[in-house]
């Protein structure tokens, strides 16, 4: 299956790795709806951003998710390989 690294180009307000692990948790209670799943996400306190890795059949199913689990939807969705 595919995979694709979202962007999150501002973290919301006060959000801290707390919040960001609930949001990745909200995520894998919705992903088999959209057969996706997520990998793994990365938190960037000092440049605002978060990033998540997710095997999905298309960008907009892993959009989805997001839009559905916690309305923080990515600004960006790349198509990526492993190295």
């Amino acid at each position: 299956m595919p995979l694709f690294m979202d962007v999150h180009h501002s973290v919301p307000e006060g959000a801290d790795a707390t919040a960001v692990a609930g949001a990745h948790e909200a995520d894998l209670r919705v992903q088999e709806k959209y057969n996706t799943r997520y990998i793994n996400y990365w938190l960037d306190v000092e440049a605002g951003r978060i990033f998540c890795l997710v095997e999905a059949p298309d960008a907009e199913s892993a959009h989805s998710v997001h839009r559905e689990a916690h309305g923080l939807v990515a600004d960006e969705i790349f198509a990526v390989e492993q190295g």
